[in-house]
């Protein structure tokens, strides 16, 4: 293989990681429209996380089975209780607590609180292992939390002032939970795999919210619009299994950090999307 052989192909597969990371940042962002759209029927939290779990879980089973058979070797009892405890908080918990809080903040908060989690990963990091936190990174951080408070002040005075305190401290908690889990899977990560510990964790996670579902609500309560349903399998096709599939190849291609800061998208697109598409405002403060 030549030089100019290699190098064409170098560039290809950054490009493609480009692309990749890129629609998955979107793909992830478009989770808060299409949930807001569905609570215009009047759905209740619990049911629409239930039927996004249910519609994507297939696919993750899939993924576990195939993740089975080509790595032979079972689970150790401690790391099927981490898939279970991590699955619970990083994708159970903190999908939960993101979808309360969507029925109280504009997509576009929301989406921005979320992008809180690696100032949380960094704190907690620096807590759990004595890590200490830099100046560049302290300052960084510092103008995050500025950024998110500016936006918060402007939503606050948009709307009653109540109900946007409620959902954003609904979402920042799940930002925390998600912060924990991440934490927490790295070292389950490199001794399991990262998607065969994804699904796994996907499936603990699907698991407890159609559990939840059925202890909390009566069957009757899935007499919804085909519009709910349709809303449902986008938010699990798009919004979910796609772009954890498009981030795994992003990562392989151009690495971790490169698909982080590319992933940092996310907010922004959101913001557009939920002008365009929800009517929300877009003010000088947020730009």
């Amino acid at each position: 293989m030549t030089q100019h052989t290699r190098g064409f192909f170098a560039n290809r597969d950054v490009f493609l990681g480009v692309v990749f990371a890129l629609l998955a940042a979107v793909g992830f962002s478009a989770k808060a429209i299409l949930v807001k759209l569905a609570y215009l029927d009047e759905v209740d939290a619990i049911t629409l996380l239930a039927m996004r779990m249910v519609f994507s879980v297939p696919f993750f089973i899939g993924i576990a089975v195939w993740a089975r058979y080509k790595h032979a070797e079972p689970l150790s009892r401690h790391d099927k209780l981490l898939v279970l405890g991590l699955g619970l908080i990083g994708y159970y918990l903190s999908s939960l607590l993101d979808f309360l809080g969507l029925q109280y903040i504009s997509a576009g908060l929301e989406r921005l609180i979320l992008f809180l989690y690696p100032t949380m990963t960094v704190i907690l990091s620096a807590l759990l292992y004595k890590r200490a936190i830099g100046k560049k990174t302290l300052l960084a951080m510092a103008l995050c939390y500025a950024g998110i408070a500016l936006v918060f002040l402007h939503d606050v005075g948009m709307t009653q002032g109540g109900a946007v305190v409620l959902g954003a401290s609904l979402v920042f908690a799940s930002t925390l939970s998600y912060s924990i889990y991440l934490v927490g899977a790295g070292h389950a990560i490199k001794r399991i795999g990262a998607m065969r510990f994804t699904a796994y964790a996907m499936v603990v996670a699907s698991v407890a919210s159609l559990l939840q579902f059925f202890v909390m609500r009566p069957m009757s309560a899935l007499d919804l619009p085909l519009r709910v349903y349709e809303l449902s399998v986008a938010m699990a096709i798009f919004s979910t299994v796609l772009p954890v599939f498009l981030l795994s190849y992003a990562i392989h291609r151009i690495g971790s950090g490169s698909a982080s800061l590319i992933g940092s998208v996310g907010p922004v697109s959101t913001i557009y999307m939920a002008y365009v598409i929800l009517g929300e405002n877009m003010s000088l403060l947020q730009i």
